[in-house]
């Protein structure tokens, strides 16, 4: 599969769809000011407004697009769930193009408003609309009839995976699934799966396994015996790009955990990648951008007071930058105006307590109201961190937390943030029991991430400086 390829196919059709949709509206909107426009038409070529609008309404569209998610996972797209995206998005975008490029033009009544915007509606939605379907219907063909498909693992190496891997093989429609062989739960001499498909090692190496072979969706089908491994399996699949299913049991069906994406496909669990709608995705970033600039702005006097303070408290840098570990176990640099002396952690790392004598006076004051965090906008707007997000660990800490909670690495599939739930319920964890208690809350975020999240977590964030409770 190229999916370059495929997003160029899509970026085409929809760049088309715009240009004809703008330019048929125009020669519409001069129509309806001049009923005789038609017969001399072709002065609308010498308009620079006219090419304007060819250049960039088509452009600001693929934008739009493209911030929403659009053109990701370009080969698993389903023509009624596309139609109802196009939809939204086309009311979203003439309305925006309606107050920015329309509402300002000279009218004789309100009914030419409801007018322009029905008719650019209809004529966008249409061009926009005819162009996908045309191309997501071939390449749904291509899939059912197994021309394109998509890597597939499966975990589980008897009576399930095998019940499993027959009913997806003999599907009356292909689910475009490629099956490249299994990972067991168990070292055994011999699978039952183990006749149709290669053993590729065992489900503690299936990270390695995704990587290697380019795995787009894992399916896991492990016996009753084995569900004891299954936090584990998720916890290790969850820090990749792979689609994670399960087979279901009746009380999964009957709970409405089973969400079908055919009516031919057999009925799986479905554990996305994605925690958030890549359009909030999109918006989260750029919240994070302008309010890292803003900030970094409106609180100079509080950087320079602080900066005072930390120089006057004791001898040592002003700032105390320290590795962390990021989104995908990548290293970045957190910095922070220093709380503590400069010989803190002389005897090796050690996380701060409350009345920890490392830490000075001032430093107290400012991790009280958060101060020392403040420079951390900057890592912010270099995109290691967000502003809402768990809070980022040292490796040396992550090592001991993973050996008695695993799930520690489902934080690793975001961004760390200046602040987080677990942040805002515990403030600064003072030892690894913390840490793990701290780990719920920081999971719960992650498994219900959205902007209200986010804002709800800001707020609290706020009262607890303008409050001075931060512990």
């Amino acid at each position: 599969m190229n999916k370059r390829l495929q997003v160029a196919k899509y970026l085409i059709l929809d760049w088309l769809g715009a240009v004809m949709a703008w330019a048929l509206f125009y020669f519409f909107r001069k129509q309806a000011e001049d009923p005789s426009f038609h017969e001399y038409f072709e002065v609308i070529f010498d308009d620079p407004n006219f090419w304007l609008g060819i250049i960039f309404i088509p452009l600001g569209w693929i934008l739009l697009y493209a911030m929403v998610g659009t053109y990701r996972k370009i080969y698993r797209k389903a023509r009624l769930k596309e139609l109802g995206q196009t939809f939204i998005i086309t009311l979203i975008g003439v309305t925006v193009i309606f107050f920015v490029a329309i509402l300002d033009d000279a009218i004789t009544t309100y009914k030419s408003y409801y007018q322009s915007f029905t008719i650019l509606f209809t004529l966008h939605f249409i061009f926009t609309y005819i162009g996908r379907l045309a191309l997501t219907s071939v390449t749904v063909s291509k899939v059912h009839k197994k021309q394109i498909g998509f890597n597939t693992l499966i975990v589980g190496s008897n009576g399930n995976a095998l019940a499993i891997y027959n009913e997806v093989e003999n599907q009356e429609r292909s689910s475009g699934n490629i099956f490249i062989g299994f990972a067991s739960v168990y070292d055994k001499d011999d699978y039952k799966i183990g006749d149709f498909l290669p053993h590729l090692g065992s489900y503690k190496n299936v990270k390695q396994i995704v990587e290697d072979y380019q795995v787009e969706e894992v399916i896991i089908a492990i016996e009753r015996s084995e569900t004891g491994t299954i936090d584990n399996i998720i916890a290790l699949l969850e820090d990749t790009p792979a689609v994670i299913k399960i087979i279901p049991i009746m009380q999964d069906i009957l709970f409405g955990s089973v969400k079908l994406s055919g009516i031919f496909h057999a009925p799986l669990i479905q554990i996305s990648p994605d925690l958030m709608p890549a359009w909030q995705q999109s918006v989260k970033r750029i919240i994070d951008i302008v309010a890292s600039i803003c900030a970094i702005i409106l609180l100079i006097p509080l950087y320079i007071i602080t900066a005072v303070g930390v120089m006057l408290s004791s001898k040592g840098p002003i700032l105390y930058s320290q590795e962390r570990v990021g989104i995908g176990g990548k290293p970045f640099k957190m910095h922070k105006f220093r709380s503590m002396y400069s010989d803190a952690e002389k005897l090796g790392p050690q996380l701060s307590s409350e009345d920890d004598p490392r830490i000075t006076p001032f430093g107290k004051f400012i991790r009280k109201v958060r101060l020392d965090e403040i420079p951390q906008f900057y890592t912010v707007l270099k995109g290691d961190m967000s502003l809402v997000g768990p809070r980022p660990e040292r490796q040396y800490y992550i090592d001991q937390i993973v050996k008695r909670a695993p799930h520690y690495r489902l934080l690793l599939k975001v961004k760390p943030g200046i602040t987080s739930w677990g942040q805002v319920k515990y403030g600064y964890a003072s030892d690894v029991d913390e840490m793990i208690e701290r780990l719920k809350y920081d999971i719960l975020y992650i498994e219900n991430m959205s902007l209200a999240m986010d804002l709800k977590i800001m707020i609290y964030t706020i009262l607890i400086v303008l409050q001075g409770r931060g512990k």
